[in-house]
Order: structure tokens, then sequence, then C-alpha cells
């Protein structure tokens, strides 16, 4: 059996592949970074988190989806609501080392629409698609083979839905709309602004820099959404707009995946460390709700209409 750890580096990778096609920002802030030598190869980045949505129905779900990470050594931590939005959400901390500190594998942040909240012809249309599962999928993976667990983060589960039936769902919960069509597509990466040289380490400085090169940020509650304790400080880009294909081939622009940016501060008793002594776990750890809560919305109308 391959290690564990080397399966879900397969695993991240496959993701991060297909993502990166997918979402032309990906690509393109990463050249620019090159260009503008704030690093030198894409490894040089930090990938502080990943994110996926799905929707909180039988045999779906994080309760399913999180069976993935919790096997390649993951731990569950600490959970969010966000009653608006009708949302859930947990976050999990990478595998640990023999030394038992946490490795360098980004964080995973799974959220799930509670679909009981929703209107009844809302929830009629999503379990029109989500009734097909009849078991959890995630039950039937070999998650020792990174080329399977690759091959179901990106397939369908369900039948393509009806342009109708998805915009009948985005008049209601923007968030449905997003994942009755795309599944469980990762829903962003995000670069540890923190770890960036010089006067990239600050967000204010990155956020200029991407907008000078072009780059759309997710203006919800300020390009900047800051903790209450201004340990954690996130912006984001819009998400791109892709062409979908519908059942009966009709063809919609809709929204697709985006890039995030976290700096995290360094906690008050590692202050006194030389830069070069500072590693992840002196630093804020976690999420924040508030933040999280409009970082959601740059995949929403309000923001990619602009």
């Amino acid at each position: 059996m391959k290690d564990k750890i080397q399966i879900l580096d397969q695993v991240l990778d496959g993701l991060m592949g297909r993502y990166t096609e997918r979402v032309p920002d990906v690509s393109g802030i990463i050249s620019a970074m090159v260009e503008e030598g704030i690093i030198h190869h894409p490894s040089d980045i930090e990938n502080d988190h990943i994110a996926f949505r799905t929707l909180g129905l039988p045999h779906l779900g994080i309760a399913s989806f999180e069976k993935i990470f919790l096997y390649y050594g993951y731990e569950k931590r600490d959970f969010y609501r966000f009653n608006e939005k009708k949302l859930n959400a947990y976050w999990y901390s990478p595998p640990k080392n023999q030394n038992g500190e946490f490795m360098n594998h980004p964080r995973i942040f799974i959220s799930e629409l509670r679909v009981q909240d929703l209107s009844d012809t809302a929830q009629n249309i999503i379990r029109k698609y989500t009734g097909q599962v009849q078991a959890d999928p995630v039950d039937a993976l070999d998650l020792d083979d990174a080329l399977e667990v690759d091959a179901f983060l990106h397939m369908p589960l369900w039948s393509t839905p009806s342009l109708s039936d998805y915009e009948r769902l985005l008049e209601e919960s923007e968030y449905a709309a997003w994942v009755i069509y795309n599944r469980y597509y990762l829903n962003h990466f995000t670069i540890s602004v923190h770890n960036l040289p010089g006067r990239y380490s600050n967000i204010e400085n990155f956020n200029a820099f991407l907008e000078q090169k072009g780059f759309r940020l997710n203006t919800a509650g300020g390009k900047i959404k800051t903790s209450p304790d201004g340990g954690l400080r996130q912006s984001s880009t819009v998400a791109g707009m892709v062409e979908a294909v519908f059942a009966g081939a009709e063809k919609k622009r809709i929204s697709g995946s985006y890039v995030e940016f976290a700096e995290r501060s360094i906690l008050p008793e590692f202050r006194h460390l030389p830069k070069d002594q500072i590693e992840r776990k002196h630093r804020r750890e976690g999420f924040e709700a508030g933040n999280a809560d409009k970082i959601f919305e740059s995949t929403y109308s309000t923001q990619t209409g602009k």
C-alpha cells in the first residue's frame, strides 16, 4: 500500500491541475507574480487552504465528503454556521508528521447547504437530481487509489441539470445553483500572503499589485475581510465566468471558481522570534465565519455581474 501522504499529494496535484485549467486567474496571477519577481516558481507559493461546496443531504454533504480527507490524516476542527446563506461548515487541519507537527499541506474548508431550510420548490429541484445518488459514493471508493479519488472529485454524481432548474435555484440560493452544476469542483485555493517576500507579505500591498495587473477583487464586506481579533485577513478574486452546457444542450455563462488570499498574523507570544524562525504553528490558526460569509460571494452575481 502506498503511503497515505503520497496518495494525498497525488490527489491534491490532480485537484490543482484541473482547477488551474478551468480558472485562468490562477495561471494569470502566478505568471504576474513570477514576472514581478515575487516568486521564482509556482512551488514557492504556500497554499493556505482549499475549499469545497456540498449539499447537506443523505449520502452527500460534509458527512460523506470529509471521509476522503480524514482517511489521509486530516483532523476535523471548528464548526461554522451561516444563517443567512443557510450553510454549515467545518475546517480540517493537515496531517501531522512523526513529531506531532502539522505538515505543510493546505487546510481544508468544507461547507454544505442546509437544503431543508429552502423553499419546497427549491428542495424538490435539488432532490430531483441528488435523489439519483442511492448510497454514499465515497464508501465505494478505493481511497488508496489516487487516480480513482481524483476522478471522483471531477465526475458528475447526478445528471446535468436543466437551465430552467439552475435559474430557479439561482433566484433563491446562488450556492445551491453553483453546486447543482459544478458538483465537487475545487471552489478555490488560497495564497498565503504572509509568506511572500518584502512588501508583498501585506495584503493591502498584494491587493494593490493584483488590481494593477487587472484582476478583479470581491468587494463584499470590503476588499479585505478581517477577523475581530485582526489576526486573519482575507481577500479574493471575483469568480471567472465559464460556459456551462445544460441538459438539452442549452448554454449559459455561469460562475466558476476563484482565487483567495490570506494573511495570518504572528501570535502575540511569538512576535519576539526572528522572521526566519516563524513557522505555521506560530501564526493565527483557523477561520472566521464573518470573513468566510463574504468570501462565499465571490461566485455571486452581485460580484460577477459588476
